[in-house]
């Protein structure tokens, strides 16, 4: 599905919709308490409902209503069939940890085309170290995963950091019901660190205990209770960094609401870069930022280590400056819905813009002006057909973009918020 986007100005008002990670793991974390909980506000989106359909496989009763999702589960119980994760890498390797606790048997689990591609073996390594017999049924570390479920027995557990930070939020969520105590000691440089500090949170509401060193260590004991609980999901900055990249590059004007700074989100440090590339930022109203950008800017450099998903965002802002742009720190954003790095490279070559592609980022030459008159490609990843589009209201002849069906895994209203920002899009 593709859509084009005329030449356009940001300007209005919308409400950021909310987290999709913190949504991910109010869901998983509620399988692990008897009784009834509640996520307010949560995201409803593909990715989201995998998870969900996820936890109804493993015995959860749900109920959805406006505003919330009501979980209630006494027991896990072993899934009568294959566990589809569908699109949701987040999904695949919360549930691959959380299999373990089920009763004696065997999970399988799955996903899409994109998902059967991305990296699991750091997370079945570490498994095994824990007493769970998995494997990847290939025999690549990729997915279909197999779990021996059963029990996750504890103990020490080492595993690498620079892959994925989903990995050690699995492994955090399944410790607390181990049958022993586990240590989880973290090698090479950890990435993506706020969204393992978003893991602790929501454990932390529901009553579970994790005691950590930085995030080279954890130590989870075996066999908590936790309690059920009520948690308002935050809106997500990371969706609404595209309506930001979207009022710098068209000199726009816009207010964005529901936005908690007192949660943990990685992708808030959209504000700095923001504020970096000369827009006025201001807070309102306590859960509202104001957005007003007018000029360009002069790049930078700019390390995206622990906000990866930012990488299609500040690419497509810096494609309008009047210097360089170094975009350093996100090797592991290959390993993503797609290459990212070198996708979002192979799309700006195509506006004409300087492109270098480094081993860990980009180097972007900006320009005052973009011709555009292109199609560009999604190549089938959510976060890069938001990306591009936004930069298509920014260029002179407006441009074509692929991937409109995408925008269901993290951020379904997309298309009505650009119209609501005065944004000239339509599907053809």
């Amino acid at each position: 599905m593709r859509v084009y986007v005329e030449p356009s100005r940001f300007s209005g008002f919308v409400e950021a919709v909310p987290s999709k990670s913190y949504t991910h793991r109010v869901y998983s974390t509620s399988l692990l308490v008897n009784g009834r909980s509640v996520a307010l506000n949560p995201l409803f989106s593909s990715d989201t409902e995998a998870t969900l359909n996820a936890c109804r496989m493993f015995g959860a009763e749900t109920i959805l209503s406006k505003g919330k999702v009501e979980l209630s589960c006494r027991r896990l119980k072993l899934p009568d069939d294959v566990v589809n994760a569908q699109n949701s890498g987040t999904t695949l390797r919360f549930f691959t940890a959380l299999s373990s606790l089920a009763p004696p048997g065997y999970v399988v689990l799955t996903g899409d085309e994109s998902l059967r591609k991305r990296p699991m073996q750091p997370l079945i390594d570490a498994l095994k170290m824990l007493g769970v017999e998995c494997w990847s049924t290939r025999g690549n570390g990729l997915a279909p995963i197999v779990v021996k479920s059963g029990g996750l027995r504890g103990g020490e557990v080492e595993i690498r950091g620079d892959v994925s930070s989903q990995f050690i939020s699995a492994l955090l969520i399944s410790s607390v019901k181990a049958e022993k105590d586990v240590d989880i000691i973290v090698r090479e440089e950890q990435v993506s660190k706020q969204y393992i500090d978003a893991t602790i949170k929501v454990l932390e509401n529901f009553g579970f205990k994790i005691y950590r060193e930085g995030y080279s260590y954890y130590h989870v004991r075996g066999g908590q209770e936790g309690r059920p609980s009520v948690f308002r999901v935050p809106g997500d900055f990371s969706s609404a960094s595209f309506l930001i990249a979207g009022a710098y590059l068209t000199g726009g004007e816009v207010e964005i609401s529901n936005l908690d700074t007192t949660l943990p989100q990685s992708d808030s440090k959209i504000i700095d870069i923001a504020k970096d590339f000369g827009c006025r930022v201001e807070f309102r109203s306590g859960d509202t930022i104001y957005v007003k950008c007018s000029g360009i800017g002069e790049g930078g450099e700019y390390v995206l280590t622990d906000s990866p998903d930012l990488l299609p965002v500040v690419a497509v802002m810096a494609v309008k400056t009047v210097g360089e742009t170094i975009i350093r720190g996100v090797e592991h954003a290959k390993f993503k819905e797609s290459d990212r790095i070198n996708s979002t490279a192979i799309e700006l070559k195509k506006l004409g813009v300087d492109v270098e592609v480094l081993k860990d980022g980009l180097k972007i030459k900006g320009r005052e002006e973009v011709e555009g008159g292109v199609e560009l490609s999604s190549h089938s990843d959510h976060r890069l057909f938001m990306a591009f589009t936004v930069l298509a209201s920014a260029t002179k002849k407006g441009c074509i973009v692929d991937g409109l069906e995408w925008v269901k895994v993290s951020y379904p209203e997309f298309i009505n918020h650009l119209k609501k920002l005065n944004v000239s899009i339509r599907e053809i």
